[in-house]
């Protein structure tokens, strides 16, 4: 991390970049959170370890707005969104400096919390240039440890791969982490019945408090104003009148993204019901590619997208259905 931390300021002090994107420490050792640094004094508060889950590429939307150049962190999977941005016109390429930092997977410490610890105080082992594959976690009930592997969010078992697809030089090394089918659990839904599929989603969708997390930290989700947030049907209320509420938000999210999702995982990270709402757009990325061939959005900033031309050799909705 020194080492990223020097060469910001290197980049600061030179005039190259007007300010730093990345992350600072939060109130706990797991939290660390966004953040905007415009001084070298300033970077004594950043931060780069395991638990840097958060994707910085939309934050580069309004960055692009502001004077000089932005000088931002971005991990492997991270370059997909700010390719799939750049592709919008969403940010300006020439306004950021990129510096793809290396990830080895990303933290999760809801997953720490199910293995049956409590009461944490601090964490070792999670920093990027540590080798050490083991969380070893201080509780107040004593010390604990943790297989890394074990931590990791869901996204990094699926890992798209370690190559950054963006930038302007590189800074730490990457470990590859994937050690699980991108869409079994897509395929476990698939083979439900219609009445189980119904009550699965029903069950995980009737946990959403409409808090907009998802919305809000999705780089899809880059429209300046949102259906959502209009009166005229009182669709900004932040409860649910019915079920009907609930599924209707997800769902209109959930196609509004199709084709354009880079599968980061953002959605599911932060929502605090804990609820998997990357699967809707995992379900629509392996259709795509059923139906379309193989496509990664994001892969770079120039391709078109399956969804944004019609052929004479397109689908018909009739076999999507037959398809389920």
């Amino acid at each position: 991390m020194q080492e990223l931390i020097n060469r910001a300021k290197e980049l600061l002090a030179d005039g190259t970049v007007a300010r730093v994107l990345g992350w600072k420490a939060g109130d706990l050792p797991y939290n660390p959170e966004p953040a905007y640094f415009e001084t070298e004094e300033s970077l004594k508060d950043f931060v780069y370890n395991g638990f840097c889950g958060a994707n910085l590429s939309k934050y580069m939307i309004e960055a692009s707005k502001l004077e000089g150049k932005t000088l931002v962190c971005l991990k492997p999977c991270d370059t997909y969104s700010f390719n799939q941005l750049i592709k919008e016109h969403r940010v300006d390429r020439e306004k950021a400096y990129i510096i793809g930092v290396g990830c080895k997977g990303k933290l999760d410490i809801e997953r720490i919390r199910k293995q049956g610890i409590k009461g944490i105080e601090s964490i070792s082992g999670a920093e990027i240039t540590d080798e050490a594959e083991t969380l070893t976690i201080q509780t107040i009930y004593g010390e604990k440890t943790c297989a890394y592997k074990d931590a990791m969010l869901e996204r990094c078992h699926v890992c798209k791969g370690k190559e950054h697809k963006i930038y302007d030089e590189l800074i730490g090394e990457s470990k590859d982490t994937k050690d699980a089918d991108r869409f079994a659990e897509v395929e476990k839904i698939e083979a439900m019945s219609p009445e189980e599929k119904f009550a699965f989603f029903q069950s995980q969708l009737s946990k959403c408090i409409r808090c907009n997390a998802c919305r809000n930290v999705c780089p899809a989700c880059s429209c300046r104003k949102c259906v959502f947030d209009s009166n005229k049907f009182d669709s900004a209320q932040k409860a649910n009148v019915d079920s009907f509420e609930e599924k209707m938000f997800h769902i209109i999210r959930a196609f509004h993204v199709a084709g354009r999702c880079t599968d980061c995982g953002e959605c599911s990270r932060v929502c605090p019901q804990g609820i998997p709402l990357h699967l809707f757009n995992r379900k629509f990325i392996k259709d795509i590619d059923t139906f379309y061939g193989e496509y990664q959005a994001g892969e770079d900033s120039t391709s078109k997208g399956p969804l944004t031309n019609f052929t004479f050799e397109d689908v018909e909705p009739s076999i999507v259905a037959e398809r389920g």
